[in-house]
């Protein structure tokens, strides 16, 4: 390692913890400081309620996902609520022949329910989509749909926003990473990934049970300090499967009356289940530069927790920002792993002749077949600290298992039977051949060690209050 390498390192090394101490000042501040000072472990944080009789499905992609949706409003009996980072009333939820758009099926919704939409206001400076001044169209376009109201919400943190991806239709609750635009890039990929000019690679959860009462409740707390109307309280649905499901959140302080200390349980969810990891880390994430998070995954790759032990990331080629922040903790992370060829880091390619890049938007993590976490919440310090997120989470390995074998197979363009083996040896014998072959996932590059490593932390404590 020569001088630059080493002075980069020390450097990087001491922005990150001075952002670590400022985080850990903060939460302490707030009544939140365990999340970071202690050691805990396990599939669940204490600070939210755990719902059991569940049933949860993870749709993969927008061409899977958004017909599920389109078909729950199509249907709804008794409200339609909405709340995204951004939503475009001209989008189509499919691309059949004759498919209405956003605002035309809200607005036949609406005819025989109520239907309410909260979209983030955009920043007050237009460094950013989407702007103030589309988020104004928008709601403007949804109002003239008739009954259909639509409400924006400005409470957001300086350089930060409102990210949540939420649709609620009666006792169906649909929480990911997918908003109903197509602002900066299509949302309409599918699991086969044709080439196009930006595939789109991300996930949705499909609720029913009492857990949907939770993201009913979420969004009605948010719509009476935005909008000014109190919403009936949730009624729980019945039970309607055997899985439990938690809904985490980031809400930052000062933000909402119904959370004044704010509320930070998803970066809790995901620090105590990575603690928790004996076998497998698998994520798939828009953004890897926390370095609460990273630190977790940095000792699991210095003191593997068993001899099988793996770790997947899967990760964009280039993100839309951040992509040195990501490349410099990714270099952190080789390093760590030391030629063990316990770590792999790839990226997704179009399936095709002419294959290029797809878009990792994905906000998915998977914990030994035993956790799993899906939502909008990337793993920087924007979505662990300063947006508003939500994010579920489950503990039944059933489900976990079913959604890993389902993307690797996606990815490796293998059948489920073919990936269904001991996940080191998949991740061995497959996963590591397909990085260098002609396949769908390739190794992800640009790893950086120098400047790049250091804006992550930077940007960390300029934005960060």
């Amino acid at each position: 390692m020569g001088f630059l390498d080493v002075l980069d390192a020390r450097l990087g090394d001491g922005l990150e913890n001075l952002l670590c101490s400022h985080h850990g000042r903060r939460l302490r501040r707030l009544g939140w400081g365990e999340v970071l000072d202690g050691d805990g472990a396990g599939w669940f944080t204490p600070r939210r309620p755990v719902q059991h009789g569940n049933s949860i499905e993870v749709l993969i992609d927008g061409a899977s996902a958004f017909p599920v949706i389109a078909e729950a409003i199509e249907k709804a009996q008794k409200y339609v609520h909405i709340a995204n980072w951004h939503a475009s009333p001209d989008f189509k939820l499919t691309r059949e022949p004759g498919a209405p758009q956003l605002r035309e099926l809200l607005s036949s919704a609406a005819e025989r329910v109520p239907v309410r939409v909260l979209l983030w206001a955009g920043p007050p400076i237009p460094f950013f989509e989407p702007t103030r001044k589309r988020a104004a169209a928008a709601q403007k376009a949804f109002l003239e749909c008739g009954a259909v109201r639509c409400e924006l919400d400005a409470r957001e943190r300086t350089l930060h926003c409102h990210h949540e991806k939420i649709v609620i239709v009666d006792d169906v609750a649909f929480v990911g990473g997918l908003d109903m635009t197509a602002v900066e890039g299509d949302r309409h990929d599918s699991p086969k990934h044709p080439p196009r000019d930006l595939g789109w690679h991300d996930h949705i959860a499909r609720i029913e049970g009492p857990a949907v009462a939770e993201v009913a409740a979420h969004f009605a707390a948010r719509w009476l300090e935005i909008a000014g109307e109190t919403l009936p309280a949730p009624e729980v649905p019945p039970e309607a499967g055997s899985s439990s499901v938690q809904v985490v959140r980031t809400i930052p302080e000062k933000t909402y009356d119904f959370a004044p200390h704010g509320d930070f349980s998803l970066l809790d969810s995901y620090l105590r289940a990575l603690r928790s990891a004996e076998s497998l880390v698998y994520l798939e994430n828009q953004f890897l530069w926390s370095p609460e998070i990273t630190e977790v995954l940095l000792e699991k790759l210095r003191r593997p927790p068993s001899p099988d032990f793996r770790m997947v990331l899967v990760l964009p080629k280039k993100p839309s920002n951040g992509a040195d922040t990501t490349r410099g903790q990714l270099g952190r992370l080789l390093d760590a792993d030391d030629g063990n060829r316990r770590l792999i880091a790839a990226t997704l390619v179009s399936h095709g002749d002419d294959p290029g890049p797809v878009y990792v938007h994905a906000k998915l993590s998977i914990v030994d077949d035993n956790w799993l976490s899906v939502g909008s919440a990337n793993l920087n310090e924007h979505s662990l600290f300063n947006d508003t997120e939500l994010n579920v989470v489950t503990d039944d390995p059933d489900v976990v298992r079913r959604t890993r074998l389902k993307l690797w197979s996606e990815h490796l363009g293998l059948s489920v039977d073919e990936v269904s083996g001991p996940a080191h040896v998949v991740v061995d014998e497959q996963w590591r051949p397909a990085l260098t072959g002609s396949s769908r996932v390739t190794e992800l590059p640009g790893v950086s060690r120098r400047a790049g490593r250091l804006q992550g932390p930077l940007r960390g404590l300029l934005v960060d209050g």
